[in-house]
């Protein structure tokens, strides 16, 4: 039951992260068991992060679109690229990603651990090598690919981009002409599916643990991460 119990404890839905996700609730006990024990869907294997809704509305798969991030404060809009890839290549694509932003960047760690009613807290590191942040984040692989209520945004105000590995373990590009961000995702071999659905779009549930609680505060130690944003 520990499986099942680190998904139970935190269930969310798409758009009301304080309200359980009701498909859920109408489960037995085995019949949830045994749909959160699954997370290969063909050659498309999820982390153990976040699980689809029972009924399948979206069925999980490797793959990457553009979208439109609007500001409506600033009456802007934000050119996007989000992608789902198989958990064995999460961290090497977000690596080769944020390689792009240059030699010192930002780092933004998210965190909604015991914060299902509160939304999420942000915590902001200024200036960081890229090795040294790169080190540091594989030393935490687990956590960062794993856990359900951990998020890092890696960015450089100078251009200005972003790029997020979410709670959801989606991969999020912000900012203007995302052309090499689209390269690494070809040379990943992660297809653009401008039709493709993510796990985002319909019901499903993360997990967590006290374990991953703990990473996380080793984490944003290392870090040097002061309250943020």
């Amino acid at each position: 039951m520990g499986f099942l119990k680190n998904f139970f404890t935190n269930v969310y839905t798409a758009d009301a992260p304080a309200r359980p996700a009701s498909g859920f609730n109408q489960l037995s006990n085995d019949e949830l068991e045994a749909h959160l024990g699954v997370s290969r869907y063909g050659s498309f294997e999820l982390s153990d992060a976040v699980r689809p809704s029972y009924n399948l509305e979206v069925i999980p798969s490797a793959g990457f679109r553009h979208d439109v991030y609007r500001d409506e404060e600033n009456k802007a809009e934000v050119p996007v690229v989000m992608a789902a890839v198989s958990r064995e290549h999460i961290m090497d694509t977000f690596m080769s990603l944020i390689e792009q932003l240059g030699d010192v960047v930002d780092v933004v760690l998210e965190t909604s651990h015991g914060n299902q009613a509160h939304g999420h807290t942000d915590l902001y590191r200024e200036y960081i090598d890229m090795p040294i942040l790169q080190s540091t984040l594989w030393d935490f692989e687990e956590l960062l690919v794993n856990d359900g209520c951990t998020g890092i945004a890696v960015l450089n105000p100078s251009l200005p981009q972003e790029v997020q590995l979410d709670e959801h373990k989606l991969l999020i590009v912000y900012g203007k002409d995302l052309r090499r961000y689209e390269n690494v995702m070809v040379d990943c071999r992660v297809p653009c599916r401008e039709d493709m659905r993510f796990i985002t779009e319909a019901e499903h549930v993360h997990s967590t643990s006290e374990r991953y609680l703990q990473d996380f505060e080793e984490l944003k130690m290392r870090l040097g991460m002061d309250s943020g944003r």
